[in-house]
């Protein structure tokens, strides 16, 4: 196979992104949960159009779009040594009512014929959850990885994601000290952050990875501000507090990964579009993992300058706002 030219890769969005310090935090999708299902490989248009499993399946997700239901779906492939033949994993990663440190997981194996309705019953028929208790599976904590290597949406996924995934599959999941998974995952937004990686339970979404920061990022054995250039942010918050968030983190360190969060907009700037303000007050609470310690910070995200980026490989470059925290403050 012959390797896209230079000229060829300053054609991929996440070539132009990062070659031009577009920072990445702030763009994790915010959501109330994760839906993850096993499907079958290609996740093209056509299929999710065509393919009696998969256009149910698609069509629920529009649905719970349009209704303003923020459920992030997510296609993981088939893996020979963590799946079984004839049937699927469906992983519910679910935001508790409360402030939070990781989403809660339910776990699933069944035919997949049965992912289309055990989707509607967790999503919007509980009185039908029953029927799937012989599926769930022993809660268990299992840390999974899911790298986007979506090329049917993206090319820069594949081009960037797949040499990401298979580093991570053959050099850490086989030989991590905890309960590790790997998978290659569909799109779950941000093409130009690619390699881009979700990690969960914790909802953690990076970009721009390299692979000298992979052991830090699975080992959490570095100072934390090492990261800070890949970190995309937490997908439990919204786009001002994920960048406020970055900077509480980056000061406390790898235990504020334990501490329970919720996060709010306090003001925002009235005279732009929610996504592109000039400016967002936002407060952050936490508590510790032993609830001995709480308290909150409020911060004040102000834009620092812009960047050009493509959202998507073969467009035409445009303009972005970037961010930073001008003042944070400890105040409970």
């Amino acid at each position: 196979m012959t390797m896209p030219s230079l000229t060829a890769d300053c054609q991929f969005c996440s070539v132009i992104s990062k070659t031009n310090g577009e920072d990445p935090i702030g763009s994790a999708n915010p959501c109330e949960g994760w839906m993850v299902m096993e499907l079958p490989l290609p996740w093209t248009e056509e299929r999710f159009h065509s393919d009696p499993l998969l256009l149910p399946i698609h069509d629920l997700f529009h649905d719970l779009y349009d209704r303003g239901i923020q459920v992030a779906p997510m296609a993981i492939a088939s893996d020979r040594e963590y799946s079984q033949p004839g049937l699927a994993h469906v992983f519910h990663y679910r935001r508790p009512t409360h402030a939070f440190a990781q989403f809660e997981r339910q776990t699933f194996l069944l035919p997949p014929t049965q992912i289309f309705p055990l989707l509607k019953a967790l999503l919007s028929e509980p009185e039908n959850l029953h029927r799937f208790l012989p599926y769930e599976q022993p809660t268990d904590s299992i840390r999974d990885i899911m790298v986007c290597t979506h090329g049917n949406i993206d090319i820069a996924c594949a081009r960037f994601g797949q040499p990401i995934y298979a580093q991570l599959r053959k050099a850490y999941a086989a030989q991590s000290h905890e309960p590790l998974r790997v998978w290659r995952c569909s799109h779950f937004g941000g093409h130009q952050f690619a390699p881009t990686l979700v990690d969960f339970p914790t909802g953690q979404v990076w970009g721009h990875l390299e692979p000298h920061v992979l052991e830090s990022l699975i080992y959490q054995n570095c100072p934390v501000t090492e990261l800070r250039p890949f970190y995309r942010g937490w997908s439990a918050l919204g786009q001002y507090a994920q960048i406020a968030e970055r900077e509480i983190w980056m000061q406390r360190g790898w235990d504020w990964l334990h501490y329970r969060k919720s996060g709010q907009v306090l003001a925002q700037d009235p005279d732009h579009e929610d996504g592109d303000a000039d400016w967002a007050e936002v407060r952050l609470e936490f508590e510790s993992p032993d609830r001995r310690t709480r308290g909150a910070y409020e911060a004040r995200v102000e834009v620092c300058g812009s960047v050009i980026t493509a959202h998507n490989s073969g467009d035409d470059p445009i303009l972005v706002k970037q961010y930073r925290v001008s003042s944070l403050v400890q105040v409970a």
